[in-house]
């Protein structure tokens, strides 16, 4: 079953919200100092998001040098969030009424997992999620994930001001932007003035 998508694209502007992640930490959503990078991974534990966060968590000294922060948003609980997230050096949010990913229009379909372009990273993603677990630096996921195993992937940079600059919704469990496609739209969208227009409303 799909969640329809919504209008949320580049443009849009993001109304400002306090969130806290599964740490207990506060986090704002725009930044109102630097670019936010906003990803919406599916469930704790999911092998193909472990293997694209770990290629983040390599390259997050670029990612902050850039100006950018990282917020990442699962639709797990945060109990469930935080036995696979702990030693993750960005904001990792849990959404498990899938709030967020309602008002981004991010979508769940069985082509997650049945497209065939998601079968190769699918299989490194669960071999290399093996490998990891056997060496105790991740563990399983849970037999019924909370939301399902249905959900896409979404990729949101979002300006000081609430504009979204750059959106992606991904077509399978591993379209999701690398960190060299994030780089370059930031440094694409610093060399473009952005167009006035009034600040985002606070969210109570």
């Amino acid at each position: 079953m799909r969640t329809p998508r919504s209008p949320m694209g580049p443009g849009s502007t993001v109304p400002r919200r306090g969130l806290s992640t599964v740490s207990g930490d506060p986090v704002t959503v725009p930044d109102p100092t630097r670019p936010v990078h906003l990803q919406f991974r599916r469930f704790a534990g999911c092998p193909v998001c472990n293997m694209h966060l770990r290629s983040v968590v390599r390259r997050h000294h670029e990612i902050e040098a850039a100006g950018i922060r990282e917020v990442v948003v699962f639709h797990s609980p945060a109990e469930e969030l935080r036995h696979h997230t702990g030693d993750l050096p960005f904001a990792v949010v849990a959404d498990p009424d899938k709030r967020l990913y309602r008002e981004f229009g991010v979508e769940q379909s069985p082509r997650s997992l049945l497209a065939p372009r998601a079968w190769w990273p699918i299989v490194r993603a669960v071999v290399s999620g093996a490998w990891h677990v056997v060496r105790g630096r991740e563990h399983l996921p849970a037999n019924s994930p909370h939301g399902g195993r249905l959900g896409l992937p979404a990729d949101f940079l979002v300006a000081p001001d609430g504009q979204i600059l750059a959106a992606k919704h991904g077509e399978h469990a591993y379209d999701q932007w690398s960190v060299d496609e994030l780089l370059e739209l930031a440094a694409r969208a610093a060399r473009t003035p952005p167009p006035a227009h009034p600040a985002p409303a606070e969210r109570p």
